[in-house]
């Protein structure tokens, strides 16, 4: 359930429009658990972003140690030829973040929501909600 901002309870309409046959039931839950797995990867692809980010910011307090211990030219390779450096040609992974949430994963986004809207009156997990019904006889 979900409590909006009056305070009142809602519970989302879960059931099949009608005359919609089963297969397209089935299609349209398909896809919206294949957006799930793409919120998923999604979730990856930030953590990539902050995971990179923060071994490049790591890499500061490994070239001042190794100045200190007498390793020097190799302290200024990691400065030059590293730190800083783009993950894909001319980019860094903030930009990698923002290229697939602008173009792959609006575009998904849209899609499955158009599919509902088109097929399942906007519903969402009109498969699981019959599912739910069926495995509770």
């Amino acid at each position: 359930m979900i409590t909006n901002g009056s305070g009142a309870r809602w519970r989302g309409d879960h059931t099949r429009p009608d005359g919609v046959a089963d297969p397209l039931v089935a299609g349209v839950g398909r896809f919206t658990e294949a957006l799930e797995r793409l919120e998923r990867a999604r979730g990856a692809l930030y953590e990539f972003h902050q995971l990179v980010g923060g071994a490049d910011g790591m890499l500061d307090d490994v070239v001042d140690t190794l100045r200190e211990h007498g390793h020097a030219e190799l302290a200024e390779r990691i400065r030059t030829e590293l730190i800083g450096r783009n993950v894909l040609e001319g980019r860094w992974t903030f930009e990698v973040v923002e290229e697939f949430d602008q173009g792959y994963y609006a575009t998904f986004t849209a899609l499955e929501r158009a599919a509902r809207e088109a097929t399942m009156g906007g519903r969402r997990h009109v498969f699981e909600a019959e599912l739910k019904q069926s495995r509770r006889r």
